[in-house]
């Protein structure tokens, strides 16, 4: 182990320039070395080993590449261990290889990645998908393998999918693990979703069932069901085992494997009948590859090479496709003019310690020019097409989802980082354009641990005893809302009820306290409330919270159990009709043109008329008065005048037809005017408000106070804090002139309770702003969708009405109220008609009686 430090130290501290000598080879050598680390005894590595070898003679038998040159491969093996995969590098490096297949494992890949930087060699590995191996602290290292970035990619759309929010990683403490258990942590970040607890496995051979058991108890009280397993196959076996034991494979809970189990299941199927019994209802991702004829003739050779003792996995396939990489690259190198040459270092033959044998390392000339080439390169492979992006990952990431079931698995899905979800093959869909949409994410049924293809809810209440802090405010006015039963803990209100009948149909026990929030001597703030749930001070609250914009970015909240708007509450008078009432009806304008028809009628149907009817003839004065006469006879339908002519009845007609209609309007609206009561207020509405300067109330806690201060612009010295409904009415009552307000701004809700026995007051203008009251949860929270679904079942069953009606329905004012009502007819409405006609009568009356003097005498 010292002089692996010592070693590690001069290569990372001490750049390796190239000088001394050089050896060069013809531009086409007959012999190419490569070299392969990675655990021969491996499930990957039994598989990699054969489709190597097996790649290794396809390529020298394959004239059209590498002519004249034989590629020969040397193995060492890693033995799982990070250790000789460092001794097995550095003993392949002595032997003047142009690139090194491998290694299996992330560890190791990290440790070999160094000495590859400093040798040029490139290390090609099909197995180590650690995505912290990046090319910048690693330009050397090329991952021949999808990147556990993509995989927890798919593992966290596939959480989201079904609608989890939370999961529990059970990871390998290695670089393995905990970089891709960060990977899973990031998008999950992105779709609102987290890894709500972390455990870590020792990443030794010899982890015991104790040590699994320890880790499961403790999941297994958690709130999460939803537990992602990115471990070996010695650890995650262990892992289900314990699990069955525990009940942990039962109904209710979701585990997810990476891909560490699909490459059993491809190797070892038929897995032991207790093996797969510990398995049932797991979903799994396998590295995807499209079908192919090359691929199903591979498969025929691999079955005849083995016996059927072990199958085929997808890193076989891509061990395969990493020899042709090299291959494809080695031989645009060659064509490129380039040479195997290496240069020796002289500061390795002056370093203490010569039985290190230092001096038999080289650097590889030409390694940057052959790894440009294979990042450059573009072939089709076993594995599909073969490609990298500028990031070095291959292009077109893809998984397939595969679900255990009985003694064997079937895939009910793929993923793909172009579409998602899908349950079409993801090279089908390259074709067309990319569709990510909610909609458009698709997997098969899925059998579920417990064998139930009923969609796992994914979490349950932790089983450590405690129970959810639900905090109440504790009010002081409006307390048939929410009040808190004086000397005890115990809450009640309407909001309480509907609480407590929408636990009560959860398909789960719902262990809760209520706590008091708030001092009992005014009512407490709830955007205060709604802050320290946030902050995770209280598990959840219920109560008259409103569900606002600025509440629901820092909390969820269930369905609206009560709907609820910010309305004007303001004083109002009674407009007793007077003397001219008669005239009201209509507006000057429709009086002046309703005269105007009226003589204008009267002079058609004249023209029409006195040719042909001697009715409408005679002197000029009297034909005049006829005109008159008759237009306004028309009014109560009482003319005398017969009409002759056509044209003369015709308008006649339609005339009478719009007497009708202005004589029935003007009826309905002066009975209206002298029997229906007038109410009348100065404040119009919210307009009315904020043109003037007159204060305002609102009541203490609401969010009335920052609606009118933030959105309406109202100045804040305007405002008048009430804190009950004996408050409201005394502001009211005394106007803004005597130290009241104007008006009072609160949410219909408290309002119409508090006109339920204030007949003085009504709501004035239209409610300006949409809302509800909801129960308010921490972000994410599943019980805030659960409570939502009963809430909707609580209306539909009439439940949520007859609360409502135990709690606020109240008996409106008998007398004097603010809804219409009917009044006796006094004279103070008519005196003026009957003032007018007197005067008329006066003024005819004067002439008959000269007349009638001169006529005595």
């Amino acid at each position: 182990m010292n002089l692996l430090w010592i070693l590690s130290l001069f290569l990372l501290h001490f750049g390796l320039l190239a000088n001394g000598l050089s050896g060069n080879v013809s531009s086409r050598p007959p012999v190419v070395n490569i070299g392969t680390i990675f655990s021969f005894d491996s499930t990957i590595g039994r598989v990699a080993k054969i489709a190597i070898q097996e790649a290794v003679k396809d390529v020298n038998s394959n004239s059209s590449i590498l002519p004249g040159t034989k590629l020969v491969v040397q193995m060492q093996d890693s033995n799982c261990s990070g250790f000789l995969g460092m001794v097995g590098a550095l003993q392949l490096m002595e032997t003047d290889v142009v690139a090194i297949i491998g290694p299996q494992s992330s560890v190791v890949a990290h440790m070999v990645s160094n000495l590859a930087n400093e040798l040029r060699v490139p290390l090609v590995s099909f197995g180590a998908t650690d995505p912290t191996l990046s090319s910048l602290q690693f330009p050397y290292f090329v991952q021949m393998m999808q990147s556990d970035l993509f995989q927890m990619t798919a593992v966290a759309e596939i959480v989201d999918y079904y609608g989890w929010k939370e999961v529990i990683a059970i990871f390998l403490d290695d670089d393995y693990g905990r970089n891709g258990v960060s990977a899973l942590d990031d998008a999950l970040a992105a779709r609102r979703c987290k890894v709500t607890y972390k455990a870590g496995i020792r990443p030794v051979s010899t982890v015991s069932w104790g040590d699994i058991m320890s880790i499961l108890v403790q999941v297994a009280m958690l709130e999460s069901r939803v537990i992602v397993l990115h471990v070996n196959r010695d650890s995650g076996f262990l892992v289900f085992s314990v699990a069955q034991y525990l009940g942990m494979m039962e109904n209710g809970y979701v585990w997810i494997a990476t891909d560490w189990l699909s490459s059993v299941l491809d190797s070892s199927s038929p897995l032991p009948t207790d093996t797969m019994d510990t398995l049932q209802g797991v979903l799994v991702l396998r590295a995807h590859t499209p079908n192919s004829d090359r691929k199903k003739v591979f498969f025929s050779r691999w079955n005849r090479l083995t016996g059927g003792s072990f199958g085929l996995n997808s890193y076989g396939l891509y061990a395969y496709d990493t020899v042709w990489l090299i291959a494809h690259a080695l031989n645009s190198f060659f064509k490129q003019g380039g040479i195997i040459s290496f240069s020796n270092d002289s500061r390795l033959h002056s370093v203490e310690g010569s039985n290190l044998h230092l001096e038999a390392m080289s650097i590889f000339d030409g390694g940057a020019r052959l790894l440009k080439n294979i990042l450059h390169s573009n072939f089709v492979g076993l594995t599909g097409p073969v490609q990298f992006n500028p990031d070095r990952s291959l292009i077109l990431p893809s998984y397939d989802v595969i679900n255990v079931i009985g003694n064997a698995f079937r895939r009910i899905g793929y993923w793909s980082n172009y579409s998602g979800l899908s349950t079409i093959p993801p090279e089908d869909l390259y074709s067309l354009p990319p569709n990510r949409s909610s909609a458009n994410q698709k997997l098969y049924s899925v059998i579920w641990p417990g064998d139930t293809t009923d969609k796992p809810r994914g979490w349950v209440f932790p089983n450590n005893g405690k129970r959810l802090k639900i905090a109440v405010p504790n009010r002081v006015s409006y307390r048939e809302f929410v009040s808190q039963t004086q000397g005890t803990d115990n809450f009640k209100g309407f909001c309480i009820d509907v609480f407590t009948a929408a636990v009560s149909l959860l398909p789960y026990a719902v262990p809760y306290q209520f706590i008091s929030f708030g001092d009992g001597k005014e009512n407490p703030s709830y955007t205060e409330l709604t802050r320290l749930l946030a902050e995770g001070v209280y598990d959840g609250a219920v109560g008259d919270i409103a569900i606002v914009t600025n509440r629901t970015k820092i909390v969820d909240f269930t369905l609206p159990y009560a709907a609820s708007g910010l309305v004007v509450l303001a004083p109002f008078r009674k407009l007793n009709t007077g003397a001219w009432a008669f005239l009201q009806p209509f507006t000057p304008l429709m009086w002046g043109v309703t005269a105007a028809f009226f003589i204008v009628v009267g002079i058609v149907v004249w023209i029409l008329e006195h040719r042909i009817n001697d009715e409408f003839r005679g002197p000029p004065k009297e034909q005049f008065i006829t005109i008159l006469w008759f237009s306004l006879s028309t009014l109560f339908f009482a003319h005398r005048e017969n009409t002759v002519s056509t044209l003369g009845r015709i308008v006649l007609i339609i005339w009478l037809f719009v007497v009708l209609i202005i004589n029935s309007s003007y009826t309905a609206s002066l009975t209206s005017i002298l029997t229906v009561q007038q109410l009348y207020s100065p404040i119009k509405g919210l307009d009315t408000l904020k043109s003037s300067n007159d204060r305002i109330g609102y009541q203490v806690g609401s969010f009335a106070e920052h609606y009118l201060t933030e959105e309406i612009g109202i100045p804040k010295s305007r405002l008048v804090a009430l804190g009950s409904p004996e408050a409201y009415a005394e502001a009211l009552q005394n106007g803004p002139k005597k130290g009241g307000v104007a008006a009072v701004v609160d949410e219909r809700a408290y309002v119409e309770l508090f006109l339920s026995n204030q007949c003085k007051f009504r709501i004035v203008g239209q409610e300006f702003t949409k809302s509800g009251w909801g129960f308010a949860f921490p972000r994410d929270s599943p019980l805030a969708v659960d409570l939502s679904t009963a809430i909707l079942s609580l209306s539909e069953n009439g439940d949520l009405q007859r609360i409502h009606d135990k709690w606020l329905t109240r008996s409106s004012c008998s007398s004097d109220s603010t809804e219409i009502e009917s009044d006796r007819l006094q004279l103070k409405s008519f005196w003026g008609l009957f003032l007018a006609m007197n005067l008329f009568q006066t003024a005819k009356a004067t002439p008959a009686q000269g007349a009638f003097r001169l006529y005595c005498h």
